[in-house]
């Protein structure tokens, strides 16, 4: 089962270096999820698989 990842939630990716800060969710369907860090523009996003997410 993939654990629920609200919009505004805070997660890491698989391998993702420690020095790196979590990546904040956008929005999660069709088990594709967008992230994006704060440090990024507001337009700027990443898609991703949810199951290389985990909850920060």
């Amino acid at each position: 089962m993939v654990p629920l990842l609200r919009p505004g939630s805070f997660v890491r990716l698989d391998n993702q270096p420690s020095d790196l800060p979590p990546f904040q969710v956008l929005h999660c369907r069709g088990g594709r999820c967008w992230v994006r860090q704060q440090s990024w523009g507001s337009h700027v996003q990443w898609e991703v698989e949810h199951e290389r997410l985990s909850a920060a």
